[in-house]
């Protein structure tokens, strides 16, 4: 008896209708350096029409993690493409580097054309937030792996620096000034600590509407990570920024001092902002410590910028100027720890 492939759980016509399905959104991030369409069996993204003395390209990877849980079970797939972006473009513009073009994974026990449209859109959105093109992906069916309704989802991308301009924090020095900037919510972080908390399999829950979120407890789970690289490459356009962190999986606690000498640490005002709502729930339900909230979440804070003292003042009301939610966090210490 012949076994074909759809009989094994591979339907290839529903990749084809994928494709078709996603070409529009993906072609409204091309720039004028993408060369060729997509379909091909790779991307092409020219780099002859930037004027920098000693180019220098710097990539970065990541997935949206177990944040899609609360994807699945509300069956909203439209927000975690731009999650998946904010991830990888973040970390490289912490480097000074403009993000140029991305590129996705997607794994799924199913092929389901239309979840993959919206999914894909979430993606070409947040290209398109971040000045980047989507030039190719990967969609794989993976039958018997993965969930019917379930997927993995990873992306990458390559962005551009002068070399003089990199941003390497190796000037940092004690008594510099940390710049906090909001987040949107937890990002794509902590979630195997919330879903131990907020149960995704419980759609009664999701569903339900928090006045302390002024939303339902899926919709503040499910908000997209902020994408900052718009406003970094503006201030630092305009400002000394000496370095800067995306705080992400590890908090405060693991990823300011990668932007900070050996030997040096920080000392953290917590009274320096609100700390948002979602995040004070999160700690009361888990009954953590202050340290382990700072070591697991953003706490609030997505990206950490450090200045001199000398400019944090115009730095902050410029930045608040330009629609981010800035506040001196704290500053760098002689001594290497991390004080909250």
């Amino acid at each position: 008896m012949a076994i074909s492939y759809k009989d094994a759980g591979v339907d290839v016509t529903a990749g084809y209708k994928a494709v078709d399905l996603i070409k529009n959104s993906v072609r409204s991030t091309f720039d004028q350096n993408v060369l060729g369409d997509i379909g091909s069996f790779g991307g092409f993204y020219s780099i002859e029409n930037f004027d920098l003395k000693k180019p220098v390209l710097v990539s970065g990877t990541d997935g949206v993690g177990t944040k899609l849980k609360y994807a699945f079970s509300l069956n909203k797939f439209d927000t975690v493409g731009i999650d998946c972006v904010a991830m990888c473009v973040n970390d490289i513009v912490c480097l000074g580097a403009k993000p140029l073009f991305f590129l996705d994974y997607i794994a799924t026990g199913k092929l389901l054309p239309e979840s993959v449209a919206s999914i894909v859109s979430g993606i070409a959105n947040g290209c398109k937030e971040a000045g980047c093109s989507l030039i190719g992906g990967e969609t794989a069916e993976m039958p018997g792996f993965y969930k019917t309704n379930e997927f993995d989802l990873a992306g990458f991308t390559t962005g551009i620096v002068d070399r003089d301009k990199i941003i390497s924090g190796s000037s940092i020095r004690p008594g510099d000034i940390l710049v906090g900037f909001a987040s949107s919510g937890a990002h794509s972080n902590g979630y195997s600590l919330i879903r131990q908390l907020f149960n995704p399999d419980d759609l009664e829950l999701l569903n339900s509407y928090s006045d302390e979120l002024d939303k339902t407890i899926g919709e503040a789970l499910l908000t997209p990570t902020r994408i900052y690289v718009k406003t970094v490459l503006d201030i630092i356009s305009k400002f000394e920024v000496l370095g800067l962190a995306h705080i992400t999986g590890g908090g405060f606690i693991e990823n300011i001092p990668r932007m900070i000498p050996a030997g040096y640490g920080v000392s953290i005002d917590r009274a320096s902002y609100d700390v948002p709502n979602l995040f004070k729930l999160i700690v009361s339900k888990a009954g953590i410590s202050t340290e382990q909230a700072y070591n697991t979440f953003n706490m609030g804070i997505g990206l950490v910028a450090c200045v001199k003292e000398s400019i944090a003042s115009d730095f902050i009301s410029y930045a608040n100027s330009i629609g981010e939610q800035a506040y001196c966090i704290g500053h760098v210490t002689a001594t290497s720890e991390v004080r909250l």
